[in-house]
C-alpha cells in the first residue's frame, strides 16, 4: 500500500491519478490533496476517497468545507499546498498542479525524503538546478509523469548514460498542426482548445498548440536526464503512438509506444519499478493504426519551441522568464486579451528585455518570476 499526496486533484492529471487509485484500492491510498476553485468536484473526491487533509485556494472555502466535513483537516493558500505535500503519512507526492506554484511544495517534500511523481513541468523549468541538487542530496527519486519523459525513462532502464546519443521527444503538433502561420491569424480560444489526441487542461492544451508545451518538456528533459540540449531533439508525430525515443551510440533506437492514455505513465510512476494491470485501457494494435507519420520540426513555424531551446541554453534565470511570461500570456489569450500569435510576441519581448542571472538562488528566481509577470501584464494592458 502506497500513501499518496495529490497536488491538483481536480485537474486533468489529478483526475486521471484518482482513476488509477480507484482502480487499485488495494495498492494506493489518497491521504492528502489540494484543489483550486472547483469546490464541488473537491466534495465528490472527499466523499469517495476520504483523505486526511485537503488544501484549497481560499480561506472562505476552507471554512465552508470544515463545516461540512468535520473529520477532515482543511488548510488553504500557499502554506496549505505545502502542508499537503509534506503530510506525514504521504510517501509519494504527485505534483499535478499547473504553473510555478508547484515548486516550493515539491522542494519541501524532497527535503522530507518523499518520492516525487512529477507532472508539473514548471518545477524543473524554473529551478531545475536547485530541484535536482536537493533530490540528489536527500536521495529522492523524481519519477516523470509526462508521457514523453516517462517514455524516455522506460527506454533508459538498464542502459548506460554514456551510450546515449540523442533523446527524441515526439510532439503531436496540437490543435493547429496542419495550419500555416498565416492561417493562425484570428484563431479562437475554442479552436485552440480542440486537441486532436489528448484530453488535457486548458493551459496545457494552449501550450500544445503553440508548441511551448514541448519546449518546456525539452528543458525538463535536460534536467531529468542530465542531457545537453544539443542531444535533445523534437519530431512531429501526429498520432501520439510513439511517446518518445532514445538513440544510442550504435545507432539503435528504442521507443516506447502505446495508445494515448495518461493513466499509463501515471500508474508507472506510482508502481515503479513494478508494472501492474491497467483495466479499461485500449491496447495498441498497430494494424489498426496502419501508418505512423513523422515530420522534421520547423522552428520558424513553431517559434515558442525555438524560444525554449534558446532559454534552456542560456540557462540561469532565462527559463524562469520564459515560463512566467508564457503563463501570463496564455491566461490573457484564454481571457480574450491577446490573440494567439501575440503570445509569441510577448514571450520574445520578455526574453529580450531580461539580463540572465546564472546559478540563481530561490529568492532570485521568485523575484525574476514576479517581475516578469508584472512586465507581461503591463505589455498586455498597453495592447488592450
Amino acid at each position: 500500500m502506497k500513501h499518496i499526496a495529490l497536488l491538483g486533484a481536480t485537474g486533468s492529471i489529478g483526475q486521471q491519478t484518482l482513476d488509477v487509485i480507484r482502480l487499485h484500492p488495494e495498492r494506493f491510498r489518497l491521504v492528502s490533496m489540494s484543489v483550486g476553485r472547483n469546490i464541488e468536484e473537491a466534495k465528490k473526491i472527499i466523499r469517495e476517497f476520504s483523505p486526511k487533509m485537503v488544501s484549497v485556494l481560499k480561506k472562505e472555502d476552507r471554512d465552508a468545507l470544515k463545516l461540512e466535513f468535520g473529520h477532515i483537516s482543511f488548510v488553504y493558500g500557499e502554506e496549505g499546498l505545502i502542508e499537503t505535500a509534506v503530510h506525514p503519512d504521504a510517501e509519494v507526492v504527485v505534483t499535478a498542479v499547473v504553473g510555478s506554484v508547484g515548486l516550493i511544495p515539491t522542494l519541501e517534500a524532497i527535503r522530507l525524503g518523499k518520492t516525487i511523481a512529477l507532472a508539473n513541468k514548471e518545477t524543473l523549468v524554473t529551478a531545475g538546478h536547485i530541484v535536482m541538487e536537493e533530490a540528489a542530496k536527500y536521495g529522492v527519486s523524481i519519477l516523470p509523469v509526462d508521457s514523453e519523459h516517462s517514455a524516455i525513462y522506460q527506454c533508459l532502464q538498464g542502459e548506460k548514460e554514456q551510450t546515449i546519443e540523442r533523446l527524441i521527444l515526439t510532439a503531436s503538433g496540437g490543435s493547429f498542426r496542419d495550419k500555416r502561420r498565416e492561417e493562425l491569424e484570428g484563431v479562437t480560444v475554442s479552436q485552440a482548445l480542440n486537441h486532436p489526441n489528448w484530453s488535457m487542461g486548458a493551459k496545457i492544451t494552449i501550450d500544445s498548440a503553440t508548441m511551448m508545451n514541448k519546449g518546456l518538456e525539452v528543458i525538463e528533459a535536460h534536467w531529468l536526464f542530465d542531457m545537453p540540449y544539443e542531444k535533445i531533439e523534437v519530431v512531429l508525430h501526429k498520432e501520439s503512438i510513439i511517446h518518445s525515443m532514445v538513440e544510442f551510440q550504435d545507432t539503435s533506437v528504442i521507443a516506447q509506444l502505446g495508445t494515448p492514455d495518461m493513466r499509463v505513465p501515471i500508474q508507472y510512476a506510482l508502481t515503479y519499478p513494478d508494472r501492474i494491470m491497467l483495466p479499461h485501457t485500449k491496447r495498441l494494435n498497430l494494424w489498426e493504426i496502419g501508418t505512423l507519420h513523422f515530420t522534421k520540426m520547423d522552428f520558424t513555424r513553431f517559434r515558442c519551441l525555438a524560444f525554449a531551446f534558446e532559454a534552456g541554453k542560456q540557462g540561469g534565470t532565462m527559463p524562469t522568464v520564459l515560463n512566467a511570461a508564457n503563463e501570463e500570456a496564455v491566461a490573457a489569450f484564454l481571457d480574450g486579451k491577446l490573440t494567439f500569435l501575440q503570445i509569441e510576441d510577448v514571450l520574445q519581448q520578455a526574453m529580450e528585455t531580461h539580463t540572465t542571472i546564472q546559478n540563481p538562488c530561490l529568492d532570485t528566481i521568485k523575484e525574476v518570476d514576479s517581475k516578469t509577470r508584472d512586465f507581461v501584464k503591463s505589455l498586455i494592458s498597453k495592447r488592450g
